[in-house]
C-alpha cells in the first residue's frame, strides 16, 4: 500500500447479520455480494454475526449454515476477496477447513481485548492453510492503549498479518481511537485496522481518526447495518475518504447503488439501523448490545430504569458471557433505593 491507500472491508454479510437476526438467505447474500463486487469492494466478510459456528441457541440460529452461505457468495466474487470470522470457543477447526475449501482468502480471529493468548493455535491453523490471518481485539475501549498494544503484540507473535482495534460497543471518542491505533501503528511491524460502531454517532469520525493515526484497513457496512446502531456506513465512508484524498478502490456511486438498490429493499423498518436511545446508552456505558434485551427484562422485574443498570454494568467492565450479572446489579440498585427510602422516612 502507498501512504494514503486504505483497504475497505465490508461487513454487511457478517456484522450486518445481527441487525436481521442472522436471517439473510443465501440468495440475498449472493445478491449483496454481487453488488459489492461490482463496486470493486476490497473485501467482503461472510458468516453468522458471531462468526463461523455461531448459529446456535446461544447466539441465534441463522437462515442457513456457513457452507450454504459461502457456496452462494463465492461465485459472485471476482476481484473482491472473501473473509470469514472465527471466535475461539465458538468456531472450530473444521469450519476453517470448510472456509478454505470454499475459497476464503482471509480468516479474522477475534478475542476479547485481554484474551489474545487463546488465539495462538487458531493463528497457527489459519496460516498453515495459507490464509491471510487478521487479529481482532474486541471491546478495545475497556483497556488502556498500553494493554491493547500488549495483546496486539501477542497476535503479531502468533502470525497475524494485521491487528484490529475493535470499538465493539461504539464507546470510543476520536481521541481514544487515535491513542490506541497510533500506538499500535508505531510499535507493530504489521498492518493495523479499525472497526467502528455508531452508538455515539461517531462511526465515520472515529474511522477517519483511526486512519489518520495509522490504520490501513477499516470496516463498514452498507447503510451502516450492524449490531447496536450499526457500523460505519460504507457508502458514506467511501465518499468521505475520496473527498479527503485517500486512495480507495471501491467506486463511490456503485457502492451507493449497492446500498440503495440491493440492500434496502431487503430491510424492514425494524431492521433498518437507527441511532436510538437504546444504542446511545450502550455506547455511553460501553456495554455490548447482547446485554440490552436481558437488562430491559430485569429492569421491569425490579421496577428500575434499564439505563441505570447498563451504566452500572459498564462501570464494572462486563463482557459477553457475564449477562448473569444483570440481575445481581439490579438487585443491588433496588436494595440501595429501598434503604434510601427507608432512611428518608
Amino acid at each position: 500500500m502507498t501512504e494514503r491507500d486504505v483497504r475497505l472491508v465490508d461487513m454487511t454479510l457478517r456484522d450486518g447479520m445481527h441487525a436481521v437476526d442472522h436471517q439473510f438467505t443465501p440468495e440475498q447474500m449472493a445478491d449483496i455480494a454481487s453488488a459489492l463486487d461490482d463496486s470493486r469492494m476490497d473485501v467482503v466478510e461472510v458468516s453468522h454475526g458471531d462468526g463461523m459456528g455461531g448459529s446456535s441457541i446461544n447466539y441465534g440460529f441463522s437462515a442457513a449454515d456457513t457452507s450454504e452461505y459461502l457456496e452462494a457468495v463465492v461465485p459472485e466474487l471476482t476481484d473482491t476477496e472473501l473473509s470469514v470470522l472465527m471466535l475461539p470457543g465458538i468456531g472450530t477447526v473444521e469450519e476453517i477447513d470448510l472456509a478454505v475449501d470454499r475459497g476464503a482468502d482471509i480468516c479474522r480471529i477475534a478475542t476479547h481485548v485481554t484474551e489474545a493468548d487463546v488465539s495462538a493455535e487458531h493463528f497457527e491453523f489459519v496460516t498453515d492453510r495459507g490464509l491471510e490471518a487478521n487479529g481482532l481485539l474486541m471491546l478495545s475501549h475497556m483497556e488502556p492503549p498500553e494493554k491493547v498494544l500488549e495483546q496486539a503484540k501477542l497476535m503479531e507473535e502468533y502470525g497475524a498479518d494485521a491487528v484490529y482495534v475493535m470499538d465493539s460497543a461504539g464507546a470510543m471518542l476520536p481521541e481514544d481511537v487515535r491513542e490506541r491505533v497510533g500506538l499500535l501503528a508505531d510499535e507493530l511491524s504489521i498492518d493495523v485496522g479499525f472497526h467502528a460502531h455508531n452508538n455515539l454517532g461517531l462511526g465515520i469520525g472515529n474511522t477517519l481518526a483511526g486512519i489518520e493515526a495509522g490504520a490501513t484497513t477499516v470496516d463498514g457496512c452498507l447503510r451502516g447495518l450492524g449490531a447496536g446502531s450499526g457500523n460505519a456506513q460504507m457508502e458514506v465512508l467511501v465518499g468521505t475518504l475520496e473527498k479527503a484524498g485517500y486512495d480507495v478502490t471501491p467506486d463511490f456511486f456503485s457502492t451507493m447503488d449497492a446500498a440503495e438498490d440491493v440492500l434496502v429493499p431487503m430491510l424492514t423498518e425494524e431492521t433498518m439501523p437507527e441511532l436510538d436511545n437504546d444504542s446511545l446508552v450502550l455506547g455511553y456505558a460501553g456495554v455490548y448490545s447482547s446485554f440490552l434485551r436481558h437488562t430491559r427484562r430485569v429492569g421491569e422485574k425490579f421496577d428500575l430504569d434499564p439505563r441505570e443498570i447498563l451504566v452500572e454494568l459498564g462501570e464494572m467492565g462486563v463482557v459477553g458471557g457475564q449477562e448473569d450479572m444483570i440481575t445481581d446489579v439490579a438487585a443491588s440498585i433496588a436494595e440501595e433505593r429501598a434503604d434510601e427510602a427507608e432512611a428518608d422516612d
